[in-house]
């Protein structure tokens, strides 16, 4: 058993046990990869400041997500295809998060199904939905999801349409794959998880095939997959989900104080400051810089959350001091889902939280309730000075 002592320890298993076209799937972004790359390295610029002759015993991470207690203010973030990176990886992920005392947020495009997940489950669990032009089916997700026990949905509005992303187009990443001929060399090469696969009925997107209009089998998916995102897309539209959902609702795709504020009018319950983990924008401000603006914008009105670059409990600490009062992790546990399954999830939570926990007593702090900015060192021109 290999020693796990940082998240970059569970990446580097992740990438020889998995296919090379889904680990090139999570460890990219678009275009240049400029946002990609900043989401993770922004934090950096961020410093503690230490505290010494501190009781810090009793120390406690625990708090809430929009009305929910967690264990840390961390959330598993919607990840597409996360049932290609391990067999069933969303019931797994789902089952490491209950058992953890965070939330889990599937995705619409999910291997496995809302069903399947709530089946393995004792807990209800987030469900992410695009922004699709099919009413009907629209409803159908949101129905299922309150059959299921969801509680909370999130709804994703920076996906009107694919940003490139240029390694998925060479390795042939599609609904379904293309299966060239160096992409089936490389899934040869991968027996453990071949296995798993092998064993496994969950292979095709579960919440689509079967449930979408015209899609009956995999080799429809494409077809559906090109028309079934809203280009036209507006706050309009999005009240209109808001109706059709009387639960919880999040947004996420936020990181303009402008469009921090139609949220908020449209009725949701919190905010996720995220650009999609570099992969739909390019160019695009990190989301720990974009924070501070929208944080001042909103904060004191709705619960704003934080998402993209998150790699330690020391930047969940960062976000939080910054004024988050959650963050979601997505590459994070990809990456220990893919190196050890269920077990790689929780490893990769209990990694974040240590780390979170020590960090948050040195900068003086026994509760993660009572952190602010107050703990960090922050660059002059870090969250602005901007020419308009």
């Amino acid at each position: 058993m290999p020693v796990i002592t940082e998240i970059e320890d569970l990446k580097r298993i992740y990438k020889r046990r998995v296919p090379k076209m889904f680990y090139d799937y999570a460890e990219s972004g678009s275009w240049t990869e400029q946002t990609f790359r900043e989401n993770s390295s922004d934090f950096d610029q961020l410093y503690f400041r230490q505290r010494v002759a501190v009781d810090m015993d009793g120390r406690s991470t625990a708090t809430q997500m929009i009305g929910q207690d967690v264990s840390m203010p961390v959330a598993l973030a919607p990840v597409g295809l996360t049932g290609m990176q391990d067999a069933d990886g969303e019931i797994k992920a789902a089952r490491a998060a209950e058992k953890f005392g965070v939330p889990f947020t599937l995705s619409t495009m999910s291997i496995c199904s809302i069903e399947d997940v709530a089946e393995h489950t004792t807990k209800p669990f987030w469900f992410q939905v695009y922004t699709l032009k099919d009413d009907d089916f629209m409803q159908r997700l949101f129905d299922r999801a309150k059959a299921a026990g969801c509680d909370t949905v999130v709804i994703t509005v920076d996906l009107q349409m694919l940003g490139q992303r240029h390694k998925d187009l060479k390795n042939g990443l599609s609904a379904p794959p293309k299966l060239t001929i160096p992409t089936m060399l490389n899934l040869a090469t991968k027996w453990r998880w071949g296995l798993g696969m092998l064993g496994t009925k969950r292979r095709f997107f579960g919440n689509i095939v079967g449930h979408a209009e015209g899609v009956e089998d995999p080799s429809s998916l494409a077809t559906w997959t090109a028309e079934a995102f809203d280009p036209s897309l507006d706050w309009d539209r999005i009240r209109q989900f808001r109706k059709m959902w009387d639960g919880k609702l999040i947004i996420k795709g936020i990181m303009e104080a402008v469009d921090a504020r139609e949220a908020l009018n449209v009725g949701a319950d919190a905010i996720i400051v995220s650009n999609h983990g570099g992969r739909q924008l390019d160019g695009a401000l990190s989301s720990i810089r974009a924070l501070p603006e929208i944080m001042d914008a909103v904060g004191d009105k709705i619960e704003v959350h934080l998402d993209s670059g998150i790699r330690s409990g020391q930047d969940v600490l960062k976000a939080v001091a910054m004024g988050a009062k959650g963050t979601y992790i997505g590459r994070a546990f990809v990456y220990g889902l893919g190196a050890m399954g269920e077990a790689g999830v929780t490893r990769t939570l209990e990694v974040i939280h240590k780390e979170l926990e020590i960090s948050m007593a040195f900068c003086g702090h026994t509760d993660i309730n009572t952190v602010d900015r107050s703990i960090l060192r922050i660059p002059k021109g870090f969250m602005g000075n901007w020419m308009e």
